[in-house]
């Protein structure tokens, strides 16, 4: 019971501290990402903190296995560098009874991990994707702000207005540069307002002058109107069919045939079998020497598990591609490390010790 207690309680107050630092890391630079597209003008300056928020959701599952994982092998590294593993060794506590605890103080972590992979990683993807898109398909004049020049998504037209009203809807003094092949038109406009209707919006100008040059025939127009229609964006509803696989919902991924859902199964699927190998693997990963004074054993666990997850992130390619079933898989990559695991903490209770005796065997034998 002492033993059991201790463990939980070293590996969830390093888990603790490990969850805030890493957190803090990914949480800034995300944020620098998302303050540079931004600036590019790929989102709204105003979607910036929502855009986070769902962007640290959607890789939080990665960073609860990470935390965990790094949790088990630095208090178990700490044990073995303090002799404390040595005690429990002598007292007849082999490593895989530590199997137990660990999984203990890991299951709901494990659980959230699994639950958030298989549904609130396609929500939160469907959410950001939706905020792309509503920003990428606004209407024109919705980026202009009064006093600066905004170009088109298309970059084949400028706007600018002086002032606008409080409703967002109207501007005075509005200027339009429209480039078409080797036709330019400069619209000016004392007035000008949007009006939506259910093709497009159309913004209505009143008493201007519009000038027409061709570049190829130097021929130029002059019109005054008072009042001027410009179509400046189309309403376009989309569809579920074209949200990309990482934002459907895992019920529509397993009644889907296309292996491209199947691969996205697969990876999430796979990043809650991984986290659970992971916890095997750092049981055995953290043995060190307590004589040595160093961090290897940290290092290559890190290792180990940057290349257990490029192996999750592989599998979900193999099954997109076709090369193989989703069954084999899983079967490959989570088998394999399940045996690996297992062989090496079989190896850290047995092996170890039989490679001890077999020199005082000799030894013995030696003096007879």
């Amino acid at each position: 019971m002492l033993f059991d207690s201790t463990l939980r309680r070293d590996i969830a107050r390093t888990f603790g501290a490990t969850l805030v630092v890493i957190l803090t890391i990914v949480l800034t630079m995300f944020l620098i990402r998302t303050l540079g597209q931004a600036a590019v003008g790929k989102v709204s300056p105003q979607d910036v903190a929502l855009l986070l928020g769902f962007t640290s959701l959607a890789n939080l599952p990665t960073m609860l296995s990470l935390s965990l994982f790094i949790a088990v092998v630095v208090s178990l590294g700490r044990m073995y560098r303090e002799s404390e593993m040595a005690i429990w060794f002598a007292s007849g506590v082999g490593l895989s009874r530590f199997v137990r605890p660990v999984l203990r103080v890991s299951w709901p972590v494990l659980l959230v991990v699994g639950l958030m992979a298989l549904f609130v990683w396609p929500w939160v993807n469907q959410q950001s994707a939706d905020l792309k898109e509503r920003f990428e398909r606004r209407s024109d004049l919705s980026r202009v702000a009064p006093g600066q020049f905004q170009s088109s998504r298309d970059g084949s037209r400028v706007f600018f207005i002086d002032r606008d009203q409080q409703d967002g809807s109207t501007g005075r003094n509005v200027f339009i540069l429209i480039r078409k092949g080797d036709n330019e038109s400069v619209t000016t406009a004392r007035t000008g307002r949007i009006e939506h209707t259910d093709e497009a919006d159309v913004l209505v100008l009143d008493s201007g002058q519009r000038n027409e040059q061709d570049f190829k025939t130097n021929e130029k127009t002059v019109s005054r109107f008072q009042s001027y229609q410009i179509q400046v964006g189309e309403r376009v509803k989309v569809s579920d069919a074209v949200l990309p696989y990482k934002a459907r919902p895992t019920v529509d991924l397993l009644l889907s045939p296309d292996t491209k859902a199947r691969g996205e199964l697969t990876w999430r699927v796979g990043l809650t079998l991984g986290s659970a190998n992971l916890l095997l693997l750092a049981l055995s990963l953290s043995a060190t020497q307590p004589r040595r004074a160093s961090n290897w054993n940290l290092l290559f666990a890190l290792l180990a598990f940057v290349v257990y997850y490029n192996l999750i992130n592989l599998s979900q390619a193999w099954v997109s591609s076709g090369r193989l079933g989703m069954g084999a898989v899983l079967a490959l990559v989570h088998g394999t490390a399940f045996v690996l695991a297992m062989s090496l903490l079989w190896w850290r209770d047995n092996g170890t010790h039989v490679q001890w005796r077999k020199p005082r065997a000799a030894k013995r034998e030696a003096h007879a």
